[in-house]
């Protein structure tokens, strides 16, 4: 999908690279999961990009089984062989800038095994009884927003952490109703913490083409 006359995953690939000029981390292995069919393609994308290992494979039937292959990719490759830091990404996240990906890192490498980026939620949550087919359904609480974030990507793990996170949930990975939705969600699953950073709302999400036309608009820093 173009954006500004780029693919939206060339945009996040660039983004993550950028991180070497915003700060002294360096993002040097980029691993992109994609559909089969599609890894030439994905791979076309992509070429070009300097001082980085490029490795194109096919994901899974969920994201979490996406992320697996992600890291099995990761394993077989020797020159990967000294990574400590592993970042988890989102094409669909293109505009996440350089500040962002270094301030994951950092809290990383500060002590902060498992680290994701949040906004604060400005609208009223409510939880439901939700009920199939029926379009009414009964609020059981206001959730109180101060306590909430709207969690972003790219998150940022030790490498062992999140390796043995997806170990520890393997046999769910390819069940969509019991696949984990992110991979912070795994580290929890383990009993371990996860930390939040101040994330950003050039990050926002491209779902639909609402959000893509959104994203095409300037902002502060473009005008």
């Amino acid at each position: 999908m173009p954006l500004g006359g780029q693919s939206l995953v060339a945009h996040a690939a660039q983004n993550l690279l950028a991180a070497r000029a915003a700060g002294d981390d360096r993002v040097r292995v980029l691993v992109v999961t994609a559909p089969a069919f599609h890894l030439d393609a994905i791979a076309r994308e992509l070429d070009g990009l300097d001082e980085v290992v490029l490795l194109v494979v096919a994901g899974g039937a969920t994201r979490q089984a996406s992320v697996a292959a992600g890291l099995a990719a990761l394993d077989a490759d020797p020159r990967a062989s000294d990574v400590d830091v592993v970042l988890v990404h989102d094409a669909a996240r293109p505009l996440a800038p350089a500040s962002l990906v270094v301030r994951v890192i950092e809290a990383v490498r500060d002590g902060h095994p498992a680290v994701v980026p949040g906004l604060p939620v400005t609208d009223t949550i409510k939880r439901v009884a939700p009920h199939r087919g029926v379009t009414v359904e009964p609020v059981l609480e206001t959730v109180p927003r101060a306590e909430l974030r709207a969690v972003q990507t790219p998150q940022g793990f030790a490498r062992d952490l999140l390796a043995r996170a997806h170990a520890h949930g393997a046999e769910h990975a390819h069940d969509e109703t019991l696949a984990a939705s992110d991979d912070a969600g795994l580290v929890e699953r383990l009993g371990e913490p996860v930390w939040v950073v101040a994330g950003d709302e050039r990050a926002a999400k491209i779902t639909t083409a609402r959000d893509l036309a959104v994203a095409a608009l300037p902002t502060e820093s473009d005008e």
